[in-house]
């Protein structure tokens, strides 16, 4: 399994995460979830990232580097920080010597993924100023790339990424409802629209929650479409920030099945979240998984609420997949850190554990204010 040690970075005090197949990491606002993230990219697509740094900007020392890539003003982060991946170190200040570019191997969706999208095109690269984190400018230069290389795009109907109806099915219903994604390609930069009957409805005036989608919806489509259809980079990686945001249950749940669709089609998936739906899955997964292949499929299509064979082949080789949990919270005054509770075992004596990383602790009071009460 891959592995990630950070100590001494910016609130870090020190992170040790073994990934799975699939990754959670739970914890509150400003423990560090964004920045491991972004650091963990760094690692990993380094030539990639320093390369398009210096195209775009001039780059004189580290802090020039780190400014560039975490965002204006963050050049403090590295304060005796220490990193090793996968047993080998690394190093902020060998970046300035690199002079290659490679393939990049992380999809990186960031959590500020609405800013993306300008009155429902993407922005390109340089778009954004030095402010803004280079996981977003990224972000939002590959969503703009792959739209401004696509033909014709309706999502559903034409070419179809879909195998499993249930999914498609799913998806279009607790979102689109009765309306097809569709490109506007009569205006100077293409636009994405909602067509309901003869109107084409303007990304402004989407809902809310359609709008939060969006990004992370085309992200998907761009990971999952066929390489015969789009030319994309070889990712072994995705990483979603927060996809629950603006979504009504429902909608997070076709959100969780995406993900999974990602994990089916062999990505590692890495997902930070506030929200318990997506710990839900993976302590139903971690309970279930020991039973038999049709078991588990059996159990998780009920889950979802699918009819029998409308999943396709998304539940397939689930059993042989691995589901990590990781809680990071402020510890002491000396800083955060992460903490392995994949077991989710709510008989656990270690309160980050039995309470999910705090996401069912408000639930577990509730029933008991109900069990108390409701007796008197």
């Amino acid at each position: 399994m891959d592995r990630l040690n950070i100590s001494n970075f910016g609130p870090i005090k020190e992170a040790n995460v073994v990934f799975g197949d699939l990754t959670f990491i739970v914890g509150p606002q400003a423990t560090g979830k964004s920045l491991f993230l972004e650091l963990f990219k760094l690692i990993v697509d380094k030539n990639n990232i320093v390369s398009t740094l210096k195209k775009n900007y001039v780059i004189k020392d580290r802090n020039d580097l780190v400014d560039c890539y975490f965002g204006k003003g963050m050049s403090s982060l590295f304060n005796n920080t220490k990193a090793i991946f996968n047993n080998k170190d690394f190093d902020i200040d060998s970046l300035l010597n690199l002079n290659r570019t490679a393939e990049e191997k992380i999809f990186y969706i960031p959590a500020q993924r609405i800013m993306s999208l300008n009155d429902g095109s993407p922005k390109g690269f340089i778009d954004f100023n030095l402010s803004t984190p280079y996981v977003l400018r990224s972000f939002s230069e590959s969503l703009r790339q792959f739209i401004q290389g696509m033909d014709d795009f309706k999502i559903f109907s034409g070419i179809d990424r879909y195998k499993s109806f249930g999914l498609k099915n799913n998806v279009h219903n607790s979102i689109f409802h009765e309306a097809d994604l569709v490109l506007d390609m009569s205006q100077l930069k293409r636009e994405l629209k909602l067509k309901v009957g003869d109107m084409q409805i303007p990304f402004m005036a989407w809902s809310a929650g359609q709008k939060e989608f969006m990004p992370l919806f085309l992200a998907f489509y761009s990971l999952t479409v066929p390489f015969n259809l789009i030319k994309r980079p070889d990712y072994k990686w995705a990483i979603v920030e927060e996809p629950e945001m603006g979504l009504h249950p429902k909608a997070i749940e076709s959100v969780l099945l995406e993900i999974l669709d990602l994990m089916n089609k062999g990505y590692k998936v890495v997902v930070s979240t506030h929200s318990s739906t997506f710990l839900d899955f993976a302590w139903t997964f971690n309970c279930i998984k020991k039973n038999d292949d049709n078991t588990v499929k059996k159990a998780l299509n009920e889950l979802f609420g699918f009819e029998s064979n409308t999943a396709g082949d998304l539940f397939d080789n689930i059993k042989k997949k691995s589901i990590k949990t990781f809680f990071s919270a402020k510890s002491n005054a000396d800083g955060v850190e992460f903490t392995d509770i994949s077991s989710l075992d709510a008989c656990n004596d270690n309160s980050d554990i039995s309470e999910w990383g705090g996401l069912s602790s408000f639930a577990g009071r509730a029933s008991e204010v109900v069990s108390k009460y409701i007796a008197e």
